[in-house]
């Protein structure tokens, strides 16, 4: 089942050079909860800084769910330093309340209780808050509480002139993109293996459901817990961030010229679901348009080709005019193992995986074959643990056992591993490889099944405020250690001037401003 990635490992081998320079950076989400575990009421803490306009703290779709930004960054130790002196400072400032350590949400009495995030009067800020108010009515707003962490990677400009040959960035775009778009193809044949490694919700707080039959084959605990005995991350299955009426649009990832065709057909194509929600109602907007989708960025997928735009630029328009310049992984549910909810060795796993994705040939997928990966997905998203379980090649009705496919996976991972490892003159790729390929074996050691373990015995709450208390306690107690205090009181003070300055610039009524957006 696994392509022959013999020859392009062999070029790898003698070209480790073409590694050095590789660029990350992470997002991470978390839910702000109240002391007894409930879904916090208060807004985002000013002391912190301005959302809209804040360099490394912000919030995504909820005021309490806030987001963490890294730079871009060469080092991994580094980046996952800076990330954890984020949320060290955010614990100081946050009152008695703390961060959920999951994915899927914690107690939650009511949706009607979940704020949108506010941004502020300027138009980009309200743009911003009617945007989510269009996710709310389209999909509810439980579901857009659910948190993970995005990984983002690019390879250094020597990898794609030692691979393909071009020479600089601007003549090599094309053939750049169309290297990502490999890696992505691949991304979507074999990218179950983060949910089967890394998913880490298995189970859900009973008043996710708010009083619905749940449509998945769920036990029930008497505390009121949802759970699949061998699920791995209910936050990748249709519980989570899906868009039914996305599955049509026959978005595909062989070349640039199409992805964005289908991109932009997308928010342009009129939804008769969306239409008879209505755009207004009693003088408010429910939603920007009533189109499949409103922006670009409403388009799910768990890993997405980006660019850097300029202001007023689409990303679609970005991709265009510069090509491909690194890729989002969003396939990270919140690892509950770390305060900061990723790990070093989820990073090294992921470099790894993403290289061997680059290597490895994938044949163009037609939009018939796109969702036949789903499949693999599906199920190791809800059975990935059980014994036995079989994984099949795009449409074919062939199956390979999935303990077989992750081994021959990982011997190819150890061999990009140790060519990682000979640029940095230590064995830490090399380790993280030994210590994941026993989880084929023993799925007991996945993260979905070591969480499991404490929620079957202490329920969700138990869990997550266990926890979410001990990385308060921890975070809040350590020092900074890149960032100082006065960097955090320098980006406050500028993150809040900044959003005063776009309020101020702001002088057309924001409905004849709207109308000229999209």
């Amino acid at each position: 089942m696994i392509p022959d990635v013999s020859q392009a490992l062999a070029w790898l081998e003698q070209h480790p050079q073409a590694l050095e320079g590789i660029k990350r950076g992470l997002e991470r989400e978390t839910l702000r909860v109240t002391p007894d575990g409930h879904l916090a009421q208060s807004r985002h803490p000013e002391q912190v800084g301005a959302a809209l306009t804040h360099k490394w703290i912000t919030t995504d779709f909820a005021e309490a769910l806030l987001e963490f930004i890294t730079p871009v960054d060469g080092d991994i130790d580094h980046m996952l330093t800076l990330l954890r002196d984020l949320h060290r400072y955010t614990s100081r400032n946050m009152g008695d309340e703390l961060m959920w350590p999951m994915s899927m949400p914690c107690f939650v009495e009511s949706s009607d209780k979940i704020e949108l995030a506010q941004y502020g009067t300027s138009h980009t800020g309200r743009f911003k808050t009617l945007y989510r108010e269009g996710l709310k009515n389209r999909y509810g707003a439980l579901m857009q509480t659910i948190s993970g962490v995005h990984y983002n990677i690019s390879f250094p400009l020597a990898f794609w002139q030692a691979r393909l040959g071009v020479t600089d960035a601007e003549s090599g775009k094309a053939a750049i993109s169309a290297g990502y778009f490999k890696l992505i193809r691949n991304y979507y044949r074999f990218g179950w293996v983060i949910p089967y490694l890394f998913g880490a919700s298995p189970a859900i707080c009973g008043s996710f459901l708010q009083g619905k039959k749940p449509a998945l084959p769920f036990e029930k605990t008497e505390r009121g817990m949802y759970y699949l005995p061998y699920g791995t991350s209910l936050r990748l299955s249709d519980l989570g961030y899906t868009n039914k009426s996305q599955s049509n649009l026959g978005i595909t990832f062989n070349d640039l010229d199409t992805y964005v065709a289908g991109l932009k057909r997308a928010i342009h194509t009129p939804s008769e679901e969306y239409a008879a929600l209505g755009l207004m109602k009693d003088g408010k907007h429910l939603q920007l348009n009533t189109n499949v989708l409103q922006i670009e960025n409403e388009l799910y997928a768990p890993i997405r080709p980006k660019r850097v735009t300029l202001p007023g630029e689409s990303p679609s328009d970005a991709l265009l005019r510069g090509g491909i310049e690194y890729i989002e992984v969003r396939s990270l549910d919140n690892n509950p193992f770390s305060p900061i909810g990723v790990d070093e060795k989820q990073v090294r796993f992921l470099d790894l995986f993403v290289v061997w994705c680059a290597l490895a040939d994938a044949p163009e997928m037609s939009s018939d074959e796109l969702a036949c990966t789903k499949v693999n997905w599906n199920r190791v998203i809800l059975e990935g643990r059980k014994p036995g379980l079989t994984l099949g090649i795009g449409c074919q009705t062939a199956q390979y056992p999935l303990v077989q496919v992750g081994k021959d996976l990982f011997r190819d991972l150890r061999r990009v591993a140790e060519t990682l490892d000979s640029i940095a003159g230590d064995q830490h790729y090399q380790q993280v490889c030994d210590e994941l390929v026993a989880c084929f074996d023993n799925p007991d050691l996945t993260y979905s099944a070591r969480i499991l373990r404490s929620m079957l015995e202490k329920g969700i709450g138990g869990t997550g405020m266990a926890l979410a208390n001990q990385y308060h306690e921890m975070l809040r107690n350590e020092p900074l250690e890149l960032l100082s205090e006065a960097d955090f009181i320098a980006e406050h003070d500028a993150s809040w001037a900044r959003q005063r300055k776009m309020e101020a610039q702001d002088s057309e009524p924001f409905e004849s401003w709207l109308a000229k957006q999209g």
